[in-house]
């Protein structure tokens, strides 16, 4: 697994709903600025299903990140399968500084593994920024 992390200066309800309700996921869940997140859908609950179009500004590239939960422990947890069959683990820890957001997710065999953290940890950078300006 490859792990990404950051801690986030604000409250865990706050980081929670911005990582998890559609209308936060779309303004923060990008690895570069020309790219956006234009759709996005939460099912949160075991079992339950998610999905964001992730694409490129200019229009010449997009796709869809999709999955199913496997674990949702409110303000503490998220497990879930992308819908290639590779899972991801989300901890949420209260700490003195804020909250640690750790990330670790099996990679995919077309890039480069420093390729993938590298982008992953675009991502969740940008998460922070998007919390503690909001």
């Amino acid at each position: 697994m490859i792990t990404v992390q950051t801690t986030i200066n604000s409250l865990i309800e706050k980081v929670w709903e911005f990582w998890t309700l559609p209308e936060h996921i779309t303004k923060w869940n990008f690895a570069s600025p020309d790219w956006h997140t234009p759709y996005a859908e939460n099912d949160l609950r075991e079992g339950g299903e998610f999905k964001s179009t992730m694409a490129a500004k200019d229009g010449s590239l997009s796709f869809d990140f999709e999955g199913e939960y496997t674990l949702v422990k409110h303000h503490k947890a998220i497990g879930y399968i992308i819908a290639d069959g590779r899972k991801v683990e989300i901890t949420f820890n209260e700490t003195p500084d804020g909250v640690e957001v750790i990330e670790s997710f099996d990679p995919e065999t077309l890039n480069p593994e420093e390729m993938q953290r590298g982008g992953w940890q675009a991502i969740l950078d940008n998460f922070k920024k998007y919390v503690e300006s909001n």
